[in-house]
């Protein structure tokens, strides 16, 4: 197989308006050159690139390259990267390491018998650790290397696609909440004008109980009202939930890669104007609005966490 030079210098995010989710994986096996090479890319959630590399001994020296290969790709999340490489002729590649072998063997075999545990496969344990089957070379020859260098390549072009497709998937939710939130700010008009009469009839009700009707003062109770009613009035937060929801829509259409800490500053704010809502809703509807808005926000969150 005739792979092209320079592969990895294209695997960038296509689509660079959408948006990307940290968890990934990416796997490609190629056969090059009587080697079957095998790439695995995976990655989780983390605040901050953080590369891990399983990879045979003879490829330390190359992990810098492919760190910076890896980060300049995949640019956020804990990011796992197995390189396997097997001769097809067997032909001296890989070698066991005869000493350390013996050392696992005998040390496995004495905590078998002392804790009178049966011994099993100990001889296939031992290959599977690390070091006991490691490259018979110190170096790599720069033609097994460039191989290596394309199927990672091609593993990082999966990657990134499965990335993408769970990213469609949660800006796709993301749009759908924003707009549940921009639509429940509607039905709050009504019940805002309830809330007037509401609260002057219970002032009057209390002014009446304790200092009589004959005795109520009308600028006084109008100066009540308006004060109470500036306690209550949520005009500022709803232009201000609206312009964090108008927001969110923007950022997410902008041509740019790392959104996801922006986004999760935008949702920490518009949960501060709701939580605002909440406390000066005075009234059971208003608050089931602010409930409905709480849920919708959360799941918000939930998605932009796991964004890049």
């Amino acid at each position: 197989m005739t792979l092209t030079r320079g592969y990895l210098k294209r695997v960038k995010n296509t689509d660079s308006t959408m948006l990307l989710s940290m968890t990934g994986f990416g796997r490609a096996m190629e056969t090059i050159d009587g080697r079957t090479i095998t790439i695995e890319i995976r990655s989780l959630n983390s605040k901050f690139t953080d590369v891990r590399f399983k990879i045979p001994q003879n490829y330390k020296e190359k992990e810098p390259v492919l760190r910076k290969t890896i980060t300049d790709s995949a640019e956020r999340g804990k990011i796992d990267i197995t390189i396997d490489v097997k001769s097809l002729a067997g032909d001296g590649d890989y070698a066991l390491n005869h000493a350390l072998f013996k050392k696992y063997y005998q040390e496995l075999s004495q905590l078998s018998t002392d804790l009178g545990i049966p011994n099993g496969d100990i001889t296939q344990a031992i290959l599977r650790i690390p070091n006991v089957v490691a490259a018979a070379e110190n170096t790599v020859d720069e033609s097994e290397w460039e191989s290596v260098r394309q199927v990672v390549g091609i593993a990082l072009k999966k990657f990134t696609e499965f990335r993408q497709a769970e990213g469609a998937a949660m800006e796709k939710d993301c749009r759908l909440r924003i707009k549940n939130i921009t639509g429940l700010l509607t039905e709050l008009a009504p019940f805002e004008a309830a809330r007037v009469d509401k609260l002057r009839l219970k002032i009057n009700s209390h002014m009446e109980e304790y200092v009589g009707k004959d005795n109520i003062d009308a600028n006084r109770f109008e100066q009540e009202i308006l004060y109470y009613l500036e306690k209550i009035d949520i005009t500022e937060e709803k232009v201000r939930l609206a312009q964090h929801c108008k927001y969110f829509i923007e950022v997410l259409d902008t041509p740019e890669t790392l959104k996801g800490r922006k986004l999760s500053f935008i949702s920490q704010e518009m949960g501060r104007e709701i939580n605002t809502l909440g406390s000066k809703a005075n009234s059971s509807e208003i608050q089931r609005i602010v409930v409905k808005m709480k849920d919708d926000l959360e799941k918000i969150k939930e998605q932009v966490a796991n964004t890049i």
